[in-house]
């Protein structure tokens, strides 16, 4: 589905190269500017400084003068609104409102083209915006401080659309430790039963509940591989160290 990100007005230069790098980390690089308050918003320094790596997509970004515009190949407006207007679209959490969106489009009656439009810094979305949406998104905030930078709010929006579209996986580095399976939690669980039986610290005869205890101190800990053989090794040590019958009767002895 074809997604697009429309600032309308825009006055901070700053805003517009940060919601370029909001875009840019969800994946989203499709950025139209309605009459931006400084002409050349898209060459300023301050743009080019807080989009901070995402410049392609400022310099792929289109400035046009009206809404209309913008609207080329667009079937589905969302405004971004955090008051409900009389008369106007129904107004909906962003993340319930993609899941209907994308399950309509599952089903064959979806958009092919989805615009977000943020309005001007200091007073948002005119009605006359908002009433020609389908939906005005509310993105849920403290009750008592619900203001929002355009950035941040175009950042909200980008990672919402973003996982109800499926998301990006989280990398896990090529070094991550390897979690050791259940084959081996049994094998050190034993391992120490043996060690604890044979230093005296559990008795086998009333073993009580340690070992279960053991047991779900390592699963909720998720040891690796090499913390395995650690313990192991530990254990192995523990029996080396108990000392032998004739041994412990002589410490025994009376002196």
């Amino acid at each position: 589905m074809k997604t697009r990100f429309v600032l309308i007005e825009p006055s901070h230069a700053g805003n517009v190269g940060a919601v370029a790098r909001a875009m840019k980390v969800m994946g989203f690089d499709d950025l139209v500017l309605v009459a931006p308050r400084w002409p050349n918003v898209l060459r300023r320094d301050e743009a080019i400084q807080r989009a901070s790596g995402a410049v392609d997509v400022l310099a792929a970004a289109r400035v046009v003068p009206r809404l209309d515009d913008a609207l080329d190949g667009i079937t589905h407006l969302c405004a971004t609104a955090m008051t409900p207007r009389d008369f106007g679209p129904p107004t909906r959490a962003p993340r319930a409102h993609f899941g209907e969106l994308l399950g309509r489009a599952r089903d064959g009656h979806g958009e092919t083209g989805v615009a977000f439009l943020f309005g001007p810094e200091r007073y948002g979305l005119s009605n006359d915006d908002v009433y020609r949406c389908h939906v005005a998104l509310s993105i849920p905030t403290n009750p008592a401080f619900g203001s929002l930078n355009l950035a941040a709010a175009a950042q909200v929006i980008a990672y919402e659309w973003r996982q109800a579209l499926g998301g990006y996986g989280v990398d896990t580095p090529a070094d991550a430790p390897d979690r050791a399976d259940a084959q081996a939690i049994a094998g050190v669980l034993a391992h120490w039963h043996q060690a604890l039986v044979a230093i005296g610290f559990l008795d086998p005869q009333a073993p009580k509940k340690l070992m279960p205890r053991l047991n779900q101190l390592l699963l909720r800990a998720q040891p690796t591989v090499t913390e395995i053989h650690i313990l192991r090794g530990i254990a192995r040590n523990l029996l080396r160290l108990r000392p032998h019958p004739g041994e412990q009767a002589h410490k025994n002895d009376p002196v």
